[in-house]
C-alpha cells in the first residue's frame, strides 16, 4: 500500500520564514506538520500531529538553535488513507538514518543522513525496485528518498514521470528541489531578504513579505545553496499536464499558478456555469469558502442577487479529513445557517424562494447533503439547485476505465464517488436537490480562455486520458 498525498511544502533560510510560509499553506493539509533543520554537519527533524500552530515557534527556537542551521524545509500533510495510528510515522519529512525520540504527539529525529518533503503521489510500479526491508513506513516519499539516494536527480526525474514536486537534502549538501516532467503538482520559486526560497504556492511568499520569481519548471532540478543563492539545471524535456483541480479547489484563491490567477479561473468557471445553466432563481449562494468567487460571478451573469446563507466556525476543509468519519464530523460540526440576511430573519428572507447553491465539486456528496438538510429543516424554501463548476468526478466513461485520481488528490478510482454510474436525476434524489454539473467541454473552454490549453491539463478524474 502506498500512501497518497496532496500536501504543501516550503524551503527557506530562517526558521521564522519557513514556519510562516508553511502556515500560509495550511489549506493544503492539516493532519501533521514537520520541519527539517539543515546545517553544515547535521540534519535534524521534528514532526507533530495537527496544524502548524500546535507547536509554538519559540519552543522550536529553543529546541533547535538557529546558529546550527542554514536552511529549513517544512511540510503540512494531507493523506488519503486513514492511518490514525501512524500519523507521525507517515508524516514528512521522511528520513534516512538519525536517532528518533517519540514524545507522544511529536517526534524528534536527530543527526539524519538525508531528508525529503514531497507533494504528489508516485505509484508502486515506479518504486518497486526499492528493498522493502530498509523501509520503516508505507509512505511513497520514503521510497522516493531512497530512490534519490540511489540514483540522484537525473535518475529520479528520468525514471519517474510523475506526480511530484519535492525537496531533498543530504548531510553536508544543500537542498535540491525537483519538479517532475509532467508538472502535475505546483511549485514556486521566490525571494526574501536577499535569499531564494521555494513553496508549493506563491501565496506563501505574498502573505509573508516575499516576492514571487517564477514557477518551478517541470523536468528541472533547483539547487538552493546555504548562502541563499540558487542554480538550476534542465534534466529532461517536460510533458506538461497540470492538475486542473489545483485551480478549481486546492490552491489558495490568491495564488497564481503557471502565470494564471486562481481567482480568475474561478470567475471564468462561474461565467461558464451561467452559459450552461441560466436559471431563474431569487438568490445565489455558495458553500464556504472556496466557491465564493465563482458564485458571485454566476449571480452577476444571470442577474440574480448574491447572498451569504452559510457560515463556518473553523476554516478547515472537510475534504482534507483522512477518513469518511472525520470528513463527516468536520461538516456536521462546522457548517451552519446564518441567523439573518439583510437584517431579516433567515426564515423570512428565504421562505418560498428559489435558491442556487454553487459548489466547487461534488465528490462524495457529504457537504451538499448537509447544506440541503439545513435549508430544508429550518427554512421553507420553494426550490434548491445545487450547481458545480467542476464536472462529475469519478465517472466510468465509454472506455470502461473507472476515473479518479492517482496523482496526489484524495479521489482514488476506487472511492465512493456519488457520480459513479448514476444519472443527474439519481444524484439529485440522493442529495435532495436538483443538481447540475458544468460540462467537461465547458470547463476546458474556460481554461483555454485564460491561455491554458486542454493538452496541457490533467483531467483524468473527469474522463480525460492518463497524463503519462
Amino acid at each position: 500500500m502506498v500512501m497518497r498525498h496532496n500536501c504543501g511544502f516550503c524551503v527557506a533560510h530562517t526558521l521564522h520564514d519557513v514556519y510562516s510560509f508553511i502556515k500560509s499553506l495550511q489549506h493544503r493539509g492539516r493532519e501533521a506538520t514537520g520541519i527539517a533543520f539543515i546545517g553544515d554537519k547535521r540534519i535534524d527533524v521534528i514532526k507533530w500531529s495537527g496544524e502548524v500552530g500546535r507547536f509554538d515557534i519559540k519552543d522550536l527556537y529553543t529546541l533547535f538553535p538557529s546558529e546550527d542551521y542554514h536552511t529549513y524545509m517544512a511540510h503540512v500533510r494531507y493523506a488519503t488513507r486513514g492511518r490514525k495510528d501512524k500519523i507521525l510515522q507517515d508524516a514528512h519529512p521522511q528520513v534516512i538514518g538519525g536517532t528518533l525520540e517519540d514524545r507522544g504527539k511529536h517526534v524528534i529525529i536527530t543527526n539524519c543522513d538525508a531528508v525529503m518533503v514531497h507533494n504528489g503521489q508516485v505509484e508502486e510500479e515506479y518504486l518497486s525496485d526499492i528493498n522493502k526491508e530498509i523501509l520503516t513506513t508505507d509512505c511513497d516519499t520514503e521510497r522516493l528518498l531512497h530512490k534519490y539516494n540511489k540514483m540522484g536527480e537525473k535518475g529520479l526525474l528520468s525514471s519517474i514521470p510523475g506526480a511530484y514536486t519535492l525537496a531533498v537534502a543530504r548531510k553536508g549538501e544543500g537542498v535540491v528541489v525537483l519538479r517532475d516532467q509532467s508538472g502535475i503538482k505546483p511549485g514556486a520559486l521566490g525571494w526574501k531578504d536577499g535569499k531564494y526560497i521555494v513553496a508549493s504556492e506563491d501565496v506563501a511568499f505574498k502573505k509573508n513579505g516575499g516576492l514571487f520569481i517564477d514557477d518551478l519548471k517541470p523536468g528541472y532540478s533547483y539547487y538552493l545553496h546555504p548562502q541563499g543563492n540558487y542554480s538550476k539545471k534542465k534534466i529532461i524535456e517536460n510533458k506538461t499536464k497540470h492538475c486542473f483541480f489545483e485551480w478549481n479547489y486546492i490552491a489558495d484563491v490568491g495564488s497564481i499558478l503557471e502565470g494564471v490567477s486562481v481567482r480568475r479561473v474561478r470567475e471564468v468557471l462561474g461565467e461558464q456555469l451561467a452559459k450552461e445553466f441560466p436559471l431563474e432563481v431569487d438568490f445565489v449562494t455558495f458553500l464556504p469558502r472556496c466557491p465564493e468567487v465563482a458564485a458571485r460571478k454566476y449571480a452577476e451573469e444571470i442577474k440574480a442577487e448574491f447572498i451569504d446563507i452559510f457560515y463556518k466556525t473553523r476554516s478547515e476543509r472537510s475534504f482534507l479529513g483522512s477518513t469518511t468519519e472525520e470528513r463527516k464530523e468536520s461538516i456536521s460540526s462546522n457548517l451552519f445557517l446564518l441567523p439573518g440576511i439583510n437584517g431579516r430573519n433567515i426564515k423570512e428572507s428565504l421562505r418560498g424562494k428559489t435558491i442556487a447553491i454553487v459548489d466547487d465539486s461534488t465528490v462524495r456528496g457529504n457537504n451538499s447533503k448537509k447544506a440541503i438538510e439545513l435549508l430544508k429543516k429550518e427554512v421553507d424554501v420553494k426550490k434548491i439547485y445545487f450547481i458545480n463548476y467542476t464536472p462529475k468526478i469519478g465517472i466510468v466513461p465509454s472506455d470502461g476505465v473507472p476515473r479518479g485520481c492517482s496523482y496526489g488528490v484524495d479521489m482514488p478510482p476506487t472511492d465512493n464517488f456519488i457520480s459513479r454510474k448514476k444519472t443527474d436525476e439519481e444524484i439529485s434524489e440522493e442529495i435532495g436537490a436538483e443538481v447540475k454539473f458544468l460540462s467537461v467541454e465547458g470547463m476546458l473552454k474556460g481554461f483555454e480562455k485564460l491561455g491554458i490549453s486542454r493538452e496541457k491539463l490533467c483531467y483524468f478524474c473527469i474522463g480525460g486520458k492518463r497524463p503519462f
